[in-house]
């Protein structure tokens, strides 16, 4: 997984235990402490904060580090981390990541899935199922743009197969 060399593996795993224990991807989020506190009375507005921390620091000090390689590496976890960057700060959008990266180790866990196949298919799903872009984005490339090249996606993808 991009990012996520063998000792960030096995120090989840050591952390998580077992993970069926986690019906849904948000229970490992905020076992990790990457959720963000709400603050709501009532029917009032709810108030998002920071992160809670509440939870093991050690695993999410690792997701973080896992995070900041996976933003260096070309792929969509890398072009989120320049949009949410963009708009938030280099420091939210390492934490963003690493929120993804938690909700994608729940998902190949609990499904048994491998991570190529799993990204091939996101991706390839996620392309298709995007609403069209408004008028006044057409014509602007992102920053992310060079991922969209085939060549590119073809040769990473031979090398997602062959790992």
């Amino acid at each position: 997984m991009t990012g996520v060399n063998v000792i960030v593996a096995i120090g989840i795993i050591a952390a998580v235990g077992d993970i069926r224990r986690f019906r849904e991807p948000q229970k490992l989020v905020s076992y990790f402490g990457l959720n963000p506190r709400v603050r709501q009375s009532g029917l009032g507005l709810a108030q998002y904060g920071r992160i809670s921390k509440h939870g093991r620091s050690h695993a999410r000090a690792m997701l973080v580090e896992a995070a900041w390689a996976a933003a260096k590496a070309p792929g969509p976890l890398r072009a989120f981390f320049l949009r949410i960057r963009n708009k938030r700060g280099h420091q939210v959008a390492a934490v963003a990541v690493a929120r993804k990266l938690a909700v994608l180790i729940w998902h190949l866990l609990t499904k048994e899935q491998d991570f190529a196949r799993r990204w091939w298919r996101q991706s390839r799903g996620s392309s298709l199922s995007r609403p069209a872009r408004r008028a006044s984005g057409v014509g602007r490339r992102g920053s992310a743009y060079a991922y969209n090249v085939k060549e590119l996606r073809n040769s990473e993808k031979a090398a997602a197969e062959n790992a």
